[in-house]
């Protein structure tokens, strides 16, 4: 499969960066290539350090966000010396999945409450719809984990005969939907869903807007890479930064 990728983030040593949380999302960009504009899957990779700042460590252009070009992606970060984050916070991809399993399978993983919700919310009948995300929004917006699935389970009682597809669908989440209850509370809203890297892509596609498309695939890279290397996108803390030296300490007693 054909990966492109920014030759300067390649090259660029991971080692000694202490990423603990890392961000992964795709998003179409539109390019020229072999004399045609085309649209071409970008993959992202945004890491969150110690000290809450967040930095962009990968963008790629390939042929798709398949397990192949996601494992690839992955592999690379590793073979510049990155080591395994303590959260992957990702959509419902299923070959992104799977890679993250394969290349840190001791991360945590937490899977996008915004993605799973258009997910039900498209096999849901129309005239169920907002009973639908207010059950939802019980189960992710909850006090604490408990009280979460307490609210999970009371979703699949209420819709597994009016909306079986519904609940399959919130099934195939299952737990990963909740792994930000295990983390500190001042950063639930920022671990929760994939919108940090959504809203660098979102800038990304209204910067190079206004060109139409760009002339090239690798101009398209070394112009995003550009954008946050200069300062002209800024990567703020996360919310609760302060937390992460508490949870590192937590986490490094649970592993032992």
């Amino acid at each position: 499969e054909s990966i492109r990728r920014y030759d300067a983030a390649t090259q660029r040593s991971l080692t000694g960066l202490d990423v603990i949380y890392v961000y992964l999302d795709g998003f179409a960009l539109r390019v020229r290539s072999g004399g045609k504009v085309v649209s071409v899957p970008v993959l992202g990779v945004v890491g969150v350090l110690v000290d809450g700042g967040k930095q962009l460590l990968a963008l790629e252009l390939c042929a798709g966000e398949s397990f192949a070009a996601w494992k690839g992606c992955l592999d690379d970060l590793v073979a510049r010396g990155l080591q395994a984050p303590v959260l992957a916070i990702i959509d419902g991809n299923a070959g992104l999945r799977r890679a993250v399993g394969l290349v840190w399978p001791k991360a945590a993983v937490q899977r996008c409450c915004v993605h799973k919700l258009r997910n039900l919310e498209r096999k849901a009948p129309k005239h169920a719809l907002a009973d639908i995300r207010d059950d939802f929004h019980r189960i992710v917006y909850a006090a604490n984990a408990d009280t979460a699935r307490t609210a999970y389970g009371a979703f699949e009682r209420t819709w597994s005969k009016r909306c079986p597809g519904v609940v399959t669908s919130l099934r195939e989440g299952g737990d990963e939907l909740l792994t930000f209850f295990r983390f500190p509370k001042t950063q639930w809203k920022t671990l929760r869903t994939t919108n940090t890297i959504e809203r660098l892509h979102e800038e990304f596609r209204r910067r190079v807007k206004t060109q139409g498309s760009l002339p090239t695939e690798d101009a398209a890279l070394v112009l995003l890479f550009s954008l946050v290397a200069s300062g002209q996108i800024k990567l703020r803390k996360i919310d609760g930064w302060r937390k992460i030296a508490a949870m590192l300490s937590q986490h490094t007693a649970v592993a032992a």
